[in-house]
């Protein structure tokens, strides 16, 4: 008679992934928002691991959590596998739909510098579907199910162009502006996500100058643009983004002071795209486009 024992269960995928991801990153939280998942979902998931185990992965304190001993031993096999994992996906995706290209990008470049491009590169390439997601922070390429990224950034492969910064504004207004000075009577925009922008212009067109910019802050850079062609004030503009609106005349710049910062705007991949594949053909574009 055929003896047939019971099989150990094995563990929780997403329980393993959620470990991996709390350990690299050092915290629940950071675990949550790669993962797209809330910090409860993370910490469940460790425990059913950990209660699986019969061993702690963590020591949580007041202060957070950090690795045990065991943990720290099996995570850079967790790091590698899980890569892998993500490489594999990768490639599947690729095979499965292989004209279709994804990037990932800040929503204001997907607003402002991508998307008027796209038109002439369907035109281009009309064979290749390219598909876009706006997030704020760039994904790990190692696990995220994106071709190609575009965020500003401070390594040089990949750069697109400097990102250099000034202050823009409706011709209208910028009549009133003699000089950086005069911008303590105008109603100058912010963005919260570049929320030192008029700081650093400031410190190098007006040095020595408290100035303080007096105006309303926005949670998206492509709104505050829309608003400063409307003449609701002053704004830093990025030189990539807004570009067509200084070419078409809609903003203006009012001073000549320009600061070139240390990062640009830059397409990248976790690995090179196969050469003359839809990746590589849009990136090189998108790089002959600048």
């Amino acid at each position: 008679m055929a003896v047939s024992p019971p099989r150990p269960k094995d563990l929780p995928l997403t329980a393993l992934r959620a470990f991996e991801a709390a350990a690299r990153l050092g915290g629940f939280s950071a675990a949550a928002a790669e993962l797209g998942v809330t910090p409860g979902a993370v910490t469940a998931h460790v425990k059913t691991l950990e209660t699986a185990l019969g061993a702690a992965l963590f020591d949580r304190t007041t202060r957070g959590v950090r690795l045990t001993a065991l943990g720290r031993r099996v995570l850079p096999e967790f790091v590698a596998a899980f890569d892998a994992l993500g490489a594999a996906v990768r490639t599947l995706r690729r095979e499965a739909a292989p004209r279709t290209v994804h990037i990932a990008t800040l929503p204001s470049i997907a607003q402002l510098w991508l998307s008027p491009r796209l038109p002439a590169l369907r035109a281009a390439a009309p064979e290749i579907a390219i598909s876009i997601t706006a997030m704020e922070t760039p994904p790990n390429l190692k696990r995220a199910p994106y071709d190609l990224s575009l965020f500003y950034d401070a390594a040089p492969a990949g750069r697109i162009e400097d990102d250099v910064i000034f202050p823009v504004c409706a011709p209208a207004l910028a009549a009133r502006l003699a000089r950086p000075e005069d911008l303590v009577d105008a109603s100058c925009l912010s963005d919260a996500t570049w929320s030192d922008d008029w700081a650093t212009w400031a410190a190098e067109a007006m040095p020595g100058a408290a100035f303080v910019p007096r105006g309303p802050v926005f949670s998206l850079y492509a709104l505050a643009v829309e608003e400063t062609v409307n003449g609701a004030g002053v704004l830093i503009g990025h030189q990539a983004l807004v570009a067509a609106h200084l070419r078409r005349g809609d903003l203006v710049a009012p001073f000549d002071r320009r600061v070139r910062l240390d990062r640009g705007l830059r397409l990248w991949s976790d690995r090179p795209p196969r050469p003359g594949g839809p990746a590589d053909r849009v990136a090189r574009w998108l790089e002959d486009s600048r």
